[in-house]
C-alpha cells in the first residue's frame, strides 16, 4: 500500500520468516513505507541503485556477500542511512562496530532464533530507530582540513571565564548516541599519550557491545580505552566507556581516589547508561576540575546533566557543532539549555580540550 511522504525502507535479510516479521512491522505504521527486499548483499546493493530507498534495514550474517561487505558497497556507490541488523554473539558485536565504523547509523539487535521473537518488542525498538536514521546526516569524510579559527563558536554569554586550578584533579566526560562509534574513533586518535586526565564516556549502546566497541576503540588509540568496571581508580590517560546496560558514576574512595562505581538504577529518559547520571555524578564531587563534551546524537540526553555539572563545578562545556554531526539532538538540547561554553565541530573537540588542560 501507498502512504504518501513515507520513508521509503529496503529490507535486506536472508531469511524469509524474518523478512515477512520485519515488513508486517513496518507497514502498520503510517510513516514507513516498504519499496523492496533483498535475501543477500549482494542483492541489497542492486536494490539500492535500482530502488533508490531513502533507508535501509541490513541483517548482518547473510550468503552470498555478507552485510559488512554490501555496507561498504552501498557507502561507496549510493551512501545512504543504513540500521544493522545484529545478534547477539560477541562475533556479532565486534562486526557491528565494524560496521558503525564503516558508515552504518544505528543497528538493532535480532533474536538470535524465531523462537524468541517478540514481535511487539521488535516493533518497539525497530520503528523510533527507523524514523530517527532518516533524518540522519550522512557525514562524509568525518572531519576535514582544521579550520580552528573560524569554525570555532565561543558562546559571548558564558559565565565561565576562570583558569583551571591547576592543584586539583580534573575529569573529562563525555555523552554521545546516533553516530558516537564512528565520532569516538577520531576524536580518541587525537589524544596524546601522556593526556594528564581521565576520560570517561557515556555511548548510548547495549549491554555486550561496549566491551567490543571499547576494543576497537583502544586499537586506534594513543590513549589506553577500556570498558569501566566497578570499584576501578581513575587513571590519567585512560578513557573508561561506560558498560551497556549500566549507569556510570563516580565517587571517592576512603582515600579520597576518584573511582569508578556502576550501578543497574532504573533507566532515565529511556537510557542507561545515561549521559545525564555521569555528568551529575561529576556535578556532586568537590576538589576537581571538569570538562564536558556533548557529540552526536538523538534527543536530549546530557543537557540536564550539563546543568547540574555547570552549576555545582563551574564545568568547562563543549558541544559537537552542527554539521559535523550524525544527528544534532543532544548537542542542540545542551545549547538551548544556556550550559555550553564553546561549539566546535568534530575535527577540534580534542584540540579544544587539550587547549583548555593547557597541554
Amino acid at each position: 500500500m501507498y502512504k504518501n511522504n513515507a520513508i521509503r525502507l529496503l529490507i535486506v535479510e536472508d531469511s524469509a520468516f524474518m523478512r515477512k516479521i520485519l515488513t508486517d512491522i513496518f507497514e502498520e505504521n503510517s510513516q514507513i513505507n516498504v519499496i523492496g527486499h533483498a535475501k543477500n548483499g549482494k542483492e541489497g546493493v542492486e536494490k539500492v541503485l535500482e530502488l533508490k530507498p531513502d533507508i535501509v534495514t541490513m541483517d548482518v550474517e547473510m550468503p552470498i556477500m555478507n552485510g559488512i561487505d554490501a555496507l561498504r558497497e552501498i557507502m561507496k556507490k549510493a551512501p545512504l542511512p543504513v540500521v544493522m541488523l545484529s545478534s547477539h554473539t560477541s562475533e556479532g558485536a565486534e562486526a557491528t562496530i565494524q560496521a558503525l565504523e564503516i558508515g552504518a547509523v544505528n543497528f538493532v539487535q535480532k533474536p538470535s532464533s524465531a523462537l524468541m521473537i517478540n514481535p511487539k518488542e521488535l516493533k518497539e525498538k525497530l520503528t523510533g530507530k527507523i524514523i530517527e536514521a532518516s533524518k540522519a546526516r550522512l557525514v562524509y569524510p568525518i572531519v576535514e582540513k582544521r579550520t580552528y579559527k573560524h569554525v570555532r563558536s565561543i558562546i559571548k554569554n558564558t559565565t565561565n571565564k576562570r583558569s583551571y586550578n591547576n592543584n586539583i584533579e580534573t575529569v573529562v566526560a563525555i555523552g554521545t548516541s546516533t553516530g558516537g562509534p564512528r565520532a569516538l574513533q577520531y576524536l580518541l586518535a587525537e589524544f596524546p599519550s601522556s593526556f594528564p586526565a581521565p576520560l570517561l564516556i557515556v555511548q548510548h549502546m547495549p549491554k555486550g557491545f561496549t566491551k567490543s566497541l571499547a576494543n576497537r576503540l583502544d586499537s586506534f588509540a594513543n590513549i589506553s580505552v577500556k570498558e569501566a568496571e566497578d570499584g576501578e581508580i581513575l587513571r590519567k590517560g585512560y578513557a573508561y566507556i561506560a558498560p551497556g546496560d549500566y549507569h556510570l558514576k563516580v565517587k571517592r574512595n576512603d582515600k579520597k581516589e576518584l573511582v569508578i562505581s556502576l550501578s543497574k538504577d532504573k533507566e532515565v529518559s529511556g537510557h542507561r547508561p545515561s549521559v545525564d547520571v555521569m555528568f551529575r555524578s561529576l556535578s556532586t564531587l568537590d576538589d576537581l576540575n571538569t570538562v564536558g563534551a556533548i557529540m552526536t546524537g538523538m534527543g536530549a540526553d546530557g543537557a540536564s546533566g550539563l546543568k547540574d555539572l555547570k552549576k555545582k563545578r563551574k564545568a568547562y562545556v563543549i558541544a559537537q557543532e552542527e554539521s559535523s554531526c550524525v544527528v544534532f539532538g543532544m548537542p542542540k538540547s545542551a545549547i538551548e539549555n544556556g550550559v555550553v561554553d564553546e561549539i566546535v565541530p568534530l575535527s577540534d573537540i580534542t584540540w579544544t580540550i587539550l587547549n583548555k588542560l593547557e597541554v
